[in-house]
């Protein structure tokens, strides 16, 4: 198994217990000054994809999504998840 394969597990299992992240990338979205929209384009995500994540209707958003989200707003995965 390769270290990415591992690496992605694990913060496939840390999004998946952390209910906050969905507040957390509210929170940072709106310190950063941007609309959903805004940070939809900048991470390349479908607009109603953070809208569901920030109200809380996908509650693990995929590794690949978060890091995408994290990426856009200049902050590391971890917090996202804090």
């Amino acid at each position: 198994m390769s270290i990415d394969i591992i690496i992605s597990l694990l913060l496939y299992h840390m999004l998946k217990k952390l209910p906050n992240i969905s507040k957390n990338i509210k929170k940072l979205r709106k310190e950063k000054g941007l609309s959903q929209d805004r940070l939809s384009k900048m991470a390349d995500i479908a607009h109603p994809t953070i809208i569901k994540i920030e109200s809380g209707a996908i509650q693990s958003p995929t590794v690949e999504t978060a890091q995408k989200i994290a990426r856009a707003l200049g902050v590391g995965i971890d917090d996202l998840m804090k």
